[in-house]
């Protein structure tokens, strides 16, 4: 696999020049500060790959062009966000990218409820508690219809959390819980995460999957033409959130989004730590059955509570949780020797260690939540070890 690294830019704590020494071969970025629903110009995209080069790498996937609130339920001016998401893939080719990642999240994109929770051995991780997560949608956001959607016993739970919890709890929940898209400005104060959610009346699951189909009926044959794989990013976590649908949370949806555009340019990210936090999701069966379509990998590893879908989960260390991570890694190399048996161009499947504890002196460097220095260069390394294994003429995967 061919190891990257995301960087948000000349604001990231973490720069390019400590991914290569972390052993990335490439970075992973955005252009957090164009507005959603605008395209991205081609000075602004050389600009950053300018400023990857200066530290040394390339940049080889975007994560993400963000989809606008209006392309997920087809309202406001959902058309010409449509048409600028195709502008920016025809630029991004013509600066030598191929690989994009993007998520269709309603409102919130990952949603933790901590982030930087204490680990049993003093390192910082992100935790979504079920608990606190349901204290906060029907206490603090004070969602009208937020105890239909959760059983007696957790609305009696997220009650008495509620009544201890000490005022800067609850302003930490709000500002965790509505933050936007990791990198960005965006952001929701509870009177707007309100409206927002109100934007998603009419809008069930049924009508969210249809309209995500018809997005992908739009710009895949862009991404096709110009040479670029478009690939989506799980759910996160992977259940229905504050009353809104999600449609990418098991194997089933993305058999479904897979198969109603029937496109190698309409591909996968695949998230071990997002489908890993239910139980039900297989994952080294998943990367095995979708292997031709996976374009892009996010590996991490939670482990749950329970095996309850919802749950309460934390981000464990790489090669802890509950994804047998030796096996996933061992799906994805045997189809990168199938890619290049068959003379693919993107036999090599970027991957980057998702995530990662804080830990030494990421505790003081205040870098992006959930993206430290240290440990996700403890991850790469472990993560590295179980490939080069792998790929011992011992075990026939070179």
């Amino acid at each position: 696999m061919r190891h990257t690294w995301r960087w948000f830019g000349p604001v990231d704590k973490v720069t390019v020049r400590d991914a290569a020494q972390a052993g990335a071969e490439g970075i992973v970025s955005a252009l957090h500060h164009v507005p959603t629903g605008t395209a991205w110009t081609i000075d602004e995209i050389r600009k950053r790959q300018d400023e990857i080069a200066a530290g040394g790498l390339v940049w080889d996937v975007v994560e993400s062009i963000p989809v606008s609130e209006d392309i997920k339920t087809q309202k406001g001016d959902w058309r010409a966000h449509v048409a600028n998401w195709q502008e920016t893939l025809r630029r991004l080719s013509a600066c030598g990218i191929r690989t994009v990642c993007y998520n269709f999240m309603p409102v919130l994109d990952w949603t933790r409820t901590d982030l930087r929770w204490d680990t049993r051995h003093g390192a910082k991780a992100m935790r979504f508690d079920l608990v606190d997560f349901a204290a906060f949608d029907i206490h603090i956001l004070k969602r009208p219809e937020a105890k239909a959607d959760y059983p007696g016993w957790l609305i009696e739970d997220a009650a008495r959390r509620h009544a201890e919890m000490p005022g800067e709890r609850i302003a930490g929940l709000g500002r965790n819980i509505g933050a936007g898209l990791p990198g960005s400005a965006d952001g929701y104060t509870l009177d707007q995460l309100l409206e927002k959610l109100r934007s998603y009346q009419g809008v069930d699951r049924a009508r969210l999957q249809s309209n995500l189909v018809d997005f992908l009926t739009e710009v895949t044959p862009v991404a096709e033409d110009v040479g670029i794989n478009i690939c989506a990013h799980g759910d996160d976590p992977p259940w229905p959130l504050l009353g809104l649908p999600r449609i990418l949370s098991t194997e089933a949806d993305y058999a479904h989004m897979l198969s109603q555009v029937d496109s190698r340019a309409n591909g996968v990210t695949l998230c071990t730590g997002s489908l890993g936090a239910r139980a039900d999701n297989d994952l080294p069966f998943i990367a095995r059955r979708f292997a031709d379509r996976i374009h892009f990998v996010h590996l991490r590893n939670v482990t749950r509570d329970t095996d309850t879908v919802p749950c309460s989960f934390f981000e464990d260390e790489h090669l802890e949780g509950g994804t047998d991570m030796i096996a996933v890694i061992a799906a994805l190399l045997e189809e990168e020797k199938r890619r290049r048996e068959q003379g693919r161009e993107d036999h090599r499947i970027p991957m980057r260690p998702d995530h990662g504890q804080e830990i030494l002196d990421d505790l003081t460097r205040g870098a992006q939540p959930g993206y430290p220095a240290i440990g996700r260069l403890k991850g790469l390394a472990e993560l590295r070890g179980i490939e080069r294994t792998l790929l011992h003429a011992r075990y026939g995967l070179a």
